[in-house]
Formats: structure tokens, sequence, C-alpha cells
């Protein structure tokens, strides 16, 4: 699991440790694949599909598949951006062919074949990959066959010290020292600022994909220092792309590569105790990635208030900005992860006033001060559920109408 160059979720599968077909349960393993992407589909994801290994032996049969394809409704269709099928063979090709009547030109246009892992760069950040060394030797393997014709080089930027006016891929300390001491970078307080004010009513804010085109565009007149005014854009999905890139580029994640193994800790502690154990880990932060991260959360707060109609309740929240906020310092998050991970800033978003109210009581900058006290419990949602949660909250921005109905720990 890891991420493309948007930033999207990507999931494998690979054939290669597929037991035979006589001894392969289908059913459980469509039941498998659906319970695998039920992680990703509250957002834009992408999937790699490793066909290495797939033979006469393993092979399911195309009845199965057909049923397979239907049973995979629209839910799964709509937020999957990319279909990318690794070392594609003649079956697939005929494949393709009996079940292009079967197929929508939608998303049949989401499909790419690549002949070589390395093609694999230019779309997805390759290194976070897990791929089988099963399908890493048939990689060289080919490589060594079809030496005279190598495939097409990754791109890669030029190294370069960053601008005076960089704003993506550079430190929080950075953006402080060229931005006269302000601890909230400008690109975030300028997205924030924009979908306050006119997005946080729409549905599918932070969800659905913006041009890419578009989102490299603003990047680059960020870095350099130019004006940008989102309305000229006409999209509020651009501020809300720019948002999360900007997070993602960040060279250290905001709640730091040293509380990782605190924070996937969450899932251990009692329910009654979450709340206050997401306050203790964050007072280990730096003062100025506490302040940054009060001032985003806070907005996420006010995004989840609206709920009723955005669609976006703090479980999806935490499902497109957990991996953003967090991530280890070698490879990338595990599956098993992403469970920890998205609770974790479950409850900072929903219990948003309780868990910042304690150090900024003390005096540290931040996006608002809110009465101390915790009550209710912590979450239990995930990415699959509706991410609703017990007990009232005593958020620090302006209170607004409760929109959903809280359910029970």
């Amino acid at each position: 699991m890891g991420e493309d160059r948007l930033g999207r979720r990507v999931v494998t599968f690979s054939c290669c440790r597929m037991p035979p077909s006589h001894e392969l349960n289908h059913r459980r393993l469509l039941e498998y694949l659906k319970y695998t992407l039920d992680q990703y589909v509250e957002s834009d994801y992408t999937v790699v599909y490793f066909h290495y290994g797939l033979s006469s032996r393993n092979k399911p049969s195309l009845g199965w598949l057909q049923s397979a394809y239907k049973e995979f409704d629209r839910k799964y269709k709509k937020s999957l951006k990319a279909l990318y099928v690794v070392h594609p063979t003649n079956f697939l090709k005929v494949l393709r062919t009996l079940f292009k009547p079967l197929i929508s030109h939608k998303f049949g246009k989401k499909v790419t074949y690549f002949n070589y892992l390395s093609e694999l760069r230019e779309h997805l950040k390759y290194d976070q990959l897990i791929v089988p060394p099963e399908v890493l030797r048939y990689d060289e393997e080919l490589r060594q066959l079809h030496r005279g014709r190598p495939p097409p080089p990754a791109r890669t930027p030029p190294p370069r010290p960053p601008l005076p006016t960089q704003q993506f891929g550079v430190s929080l300390q950075y953006l402080k020292d060229k931005n006269q001491g302000e601890l909230i970078p400008p690109v975030l307080r300028a997205t924030v600022t924009h979908l306050r004010q006119k997005g946080l009513r729409t549905e599918g804010l932070f969800r659905r994909s913006a041009s890419v085109q578009t989102v490299r565009e603003v990047q680059r007149l960020y870095n350099q220092g130019k004006p940008v005014d989102f309305d000229d854009y006409g999209d509020i999905h651009i501020p809300a792309a720019i948002l999360k890139t900007f997070l993602r580029e960040l060279p250290q994640p905001l709640l730091t590569f040293e509380a990782y193994e605190q924070i996937l800790g969450i899932t251990s502690v009692e329910s009654s105790l979450r709340v206050t154990r997401c306050r203790q880990i964050l007072q280990s932060l730096p003062e100025h990635n506490y302040a940054v991260l009060s001032y985003l959360i806070g907005f996420l707060h006010e995004v989840s208030q609206e709920s009723i109609f955005n669609k976006m309740n703090s479980s999806r929240l935490a499902c497109v900005f957990g991996l953003n906020l967090i991530w280890p310092s070698q490879g990338a998050s595990s599956l098993s992860a992403l469970v920890p991970l998205n609770l974790f800033t479950e409850l900072l978003i929903e219990y948003y006033g309780q868990v910042f109210s304690a150090r900024e009581a003390r005096g540290v900058l931040g996006a608002g001060s809110a009465e101390a006290g915790e009550r209710g419990g912590p979450l239990a949602g995930g990415c699959a559920g509706d991410g609703r949660t017990a007990g009232p909250t005593a958020p620090a921005v302006p209170p607004r109408p409760l929109t959903e109905a809280r359910r029970p720990l």
C-alpha cells in the first residue's frame, strides 16, 4: 500500500501466491477483495494488479470473473481512479475482448497496462509499494529477455535548493523563516480560508479529484511566489487538493515520525481513555507542529459539522487525512496500520475542543481555545463505517446544530 503522484491511496494485488484452483474458495477470495477495498472506497484510490503468477493451475473460471465484476458495484468503481495492470499476457488481452460488452467505456479508460515495474514510477511513489519478490524476479527476467527494448526512463525533477518563495516540499521552519515568523503556512491559510467561506457544504469535499494539470499549475504559482485566486478556477476541489498536496509533500509529517509508533498504539488503549491519550501524544509535538495541526483540525471539525450537506463526517475525513498527517520514516504504512492511524485522526477531528484545549490553555498558539473537559468515549468506526460517535463535543469553533444522530460506542 502506498500513494500515487496525487496522494491517492494505492492498493496492490498479486497472483503469484494464489493457491491452485481446486484449493481456492472463490467466494472467500471475493469477500477478501471486497473487504480490502472497503478500507479505501470512501476516497479516491488506485489499484495495481501484478498479473505474474496466474496459470492454468490457479486461474478462476470466466463465469466467476463475470460474477465478480458484477459484485463490485458503483461504490467501488466510482472512487477507483486508475487500474494499473503489470506484466499483462495474451490471456488478459483475450479476456478484455470477451468482457468488452460488459465493461463501460468510462471504466475501460481507467485501465492501463505496464510491461515493466519501472513504468509505474511515472504514476506512483514506487518506493512505497510492497512488490512480491516473485514479481521482482520475473520483471528482471523480462528485462534480460528484452534487453534491446529498454523501458522508457522515469522522469525525476532535477535536484536544486528550494526557491526563497518555495511553498511545497519544504519544512515548516523554512516557511516560518521566509514568512516573517508566521506559524501558519501561507498555502494552508489560503486554502482553509477559501474552503471555509465557499466549500463547507460541498458534497464530497476532499474526496473528489481535481484536475492534475491544474493542481500542478497552482503549485508552480505558489512556489514562484505568484498570486493565486481560487475563484479563477471555478472548482472548489482545487484548493481542497492543494491542501492535501501541501501536507503530503512536507519533508516530515505534521504529526512527526517520532509519534508514529505511539499513534499505532491507540487501539490498545481503553475506550474511555483514548481522548486523553491523544492529548498526551500531542504534548510531545514541537510547538510549531502543534499550532499548525490545531489550525487544520479545527477547520476539519467545522467541515464535519456540516456533514449533513457535504457527507464528510469525522470518519470519512479521517480516511482522507490519516496518511496525510502521519507516515513512517521508512517505507509505507501497512494495511494493518490504517485502522489506528485513521482512528487517531478521527478522534482529533471529532473531539477537537477536548484534545487541543489543555495545551492551548497554557498559552501555546493554535487555531483557538475551548473549555477543557472530557465527555464521551473514543471512536470505534473506520473508513467503511459511518463514523458517527457517542458523546457531545466542545468545539473551539462557533457551535452549529448537530447534523447526525450519534451511535453508542
